[in-house]
């Protein structure tokens, strides 16, 4: 479906994009359950049927916020970790900034992290086109694990995973097939550091953790830090980095 463009009422040529951040306030103001069709119209000034002429029905609506959401939220990561590979930081640093990236972008887009990270909306099921946008943050953290263990700056796990494999095929070409002992459940520990890294953002975004830390901003480094090592990465934390 083309979302280039649509008419209004008036017919005059408006972007789809003008629809999207129309739906995006009405997400702040009343959630995802809430986004209505009609109420993108009335608040954009738009007939009903010039909405439905780029998004048919509100899941189409629903879907393209969630691609943008994790699409910017990704690109966030990607510059991070990109300038601080550049800058030839180790893996344990580009890891922080990538993490923090993530951060600042959940914060600045609090109705778009809920979007994608809070609760499903009801009756709605994401489609396949999702998936790549997704994919996106646990591709950076793994190509940040790849280089770090190519680059030997991993340390060799305690213990291993027990029982017959845990991984789906999908998550093993993501990272770049399977890593060599003593690392072979990187991948696993990986997807670890990534829940946890998306669970302490929950935490921060919906203000589980203000009353309990005095500076959240470095709590939040010290967490990435302490769940790093358990991929045996060192995070490096230094006064007045932040």
């Amino acid at each position: 479906m083309d979302v280039s463009t649509m008419q209004s009422s008036d017919d005059v040529v408006q972007p789809a994009a003008v629809v999207k951040d129309i739906a995006r306030r009405q997400l702040a103001r009343a959630g995802a359950a809430g986004l209505s069709l009609d109420v993108v119209a009335r608040d954009g000034g738009l007939a009903v049927t010039a909405v439905e002429a780029v998004f048919p029905h509100r899941d189409d609506l629903l879907t393209a916020l969630v691609i943008d959401a994790y699409d910017a939220s990704g690109a966030a990561m990607e510059q991070a970790d990109r300038t601080a590979a550049q800058a030839g930081a180790p893996a344990g640093a580009r890891l922080l900034a990538a993490a923090r990236a993530l951060r600042q972008w959940s914060f600045a887009h609090p109705a778009e992290f809920t979007l994608i990270y809070g609760s499903p909306v009801p009756g709605y099921h994401a489609p396949q086109d999702t998936v790549p946008p997704a994919s996106r943050t646990p591709a950076v953290l793994a190509g940040i694990l790849r280089s770090a263990l190519e680059g030997g700056e991993l340390t060799p796990p305690r213990r291993t995973v027990p029982g017959p494999p845990l991984l789906r095929a999908e998550a093993l070409q993501l990272f770049g097939g399977a890593p060599p002992a003593p690392f072979s459940d990187l991948v696993e520990r990986g997807i670890a550091l990534w829940s946890s890294l998306i669970g302490l953002l929950v935490f921060q975004v919906f203000s589980r953790t203000h009353d309990s830390v005095r500076d959240e901003a470095a709590y939040f480094d010290y967490a990435v830090a302490v769940t790093a090592e358990t991929v045996g990465l060192v995070v490096p934390l230094e006064e007045g980095e932040r």
